[in-house]
């Protein structure tokens, strides 16, 4: 398995040469970008081809591994919505996504099914929708070669490793699988048991702790601070033959910043070892 840490875990204003070194000293392998708003430094919805060449080349300068892109622009266009305009929105912004992806040569973007909200008419029609929308941009995705990865969130849609699965197994394509993250699914099941459901489903892997006794957003903790069983959870992705990222989605310390990076690079040695290194 691969060491890779989301960007968001940088401090905000840092180039992406400097994103890159801290990366490399602290011992990374990978680093998940994020397509962010147009503007934003890393790759935006404005990003041209020789924007991306230039970070593409930043990376491999620094030997940095360019996997997955993950975004957060959807919450407020879900592929779900349903308000029309908001789910063009959304699918334009997957489209953006995959395109990028492709452009730096990652195999694989994030993306979220939809959200269940206080207005959606219905359950049903909520993840009709969803399906319609994927339906649309999984050409997209074959024809880019880029797989389009749904993450286990909290939208109170996918809740089961069974509903996840039957979910993708719908559309009988390999653009389309799993991103799994671990601590997300803390607040309503088991991570081990997840991973052992969806399988070769899973196409990259998200790494968070959870304490379940806080129970909201104030519960993701550092790696090995929460209540997450990782020795298990390890176990449970070797057994099923994952061998690509392990992503720690951590943010960055208020007084200190990029501190996060370098202690989230000792704490995913741990995992990866089983022992403190």
């Amino acid at each position: 398995m691969l060491k890779s840490i989301n960007h968001w875990a940088f401090p905000k204003d840092m180039q992406m040469e400097s994103v890159f070194e801290h990366a490399r000293l602290a011992g990374y392998d990978a680093i998940e970008l994020n397509l962010g708003p147009e503007g934003a430094i890393g790759p935006h919805l404005a990003s041209t081809s020789a924007d991306l060449a230039t970070i593409r080349r930043l990376a491999d300068a620094s030997g940095i591994r360019l996997r997955s892109l993950s975004c957060g622009l959807m919450w407020d266009h879900s592929l779900s919505a349903p308000q029309p305009e908001a789910r063009r929105r959304g699918q334009d912004i997957v489209l953006k996504q995959l395109e990028t992806a492709h452009a730096l040569e990652m195999d694989t973007i994030l993306t979220v099914a939809g959200y269940c909200t206080d207005d959606a008419s219905s359950y049903e029609l909520l993840e009709q929708r969803s399906v319609e929308t994927f339906g649309y941009l999984l050409p997209h995705a074959e024809r880019l070669g880029v797989a389009i990865a749904v993450e286990n969130v909290w939208s109170k849609f996918l809740l089961s490793p069974t509903e996840m699965a039957a979910f993708i197994d719908g559309f009988g394509s390999n653009a389309i699988g799993v991103y799994f993250d671990i601590g997300n699914v803390m607040l309503y099941g088991h991570p081990e048991q997840w991973i052992r459901i969806l399988g070769s489903r899973i196409r990259k892997v998200h790494a968070k702790d959870f304490r379940r006794a806080v129970g909201t957003g104030q519960g993701f903790v550092p790696l090995l601070a929460g209540d997450v069983k990782w020795p298990l959870v390890m176990k449970a992705l070797s057994d099923i033959g994952y061998t690509d990222t392990i992503t720690a989605e951590v943010g960055a310390y208020s007084a200190y910043p990029l501190q996060a990076v370098y202690d989230t690079a000792r704490h995913l040695d741990v995992l990866f070892h089983g022992e403190p290194r």
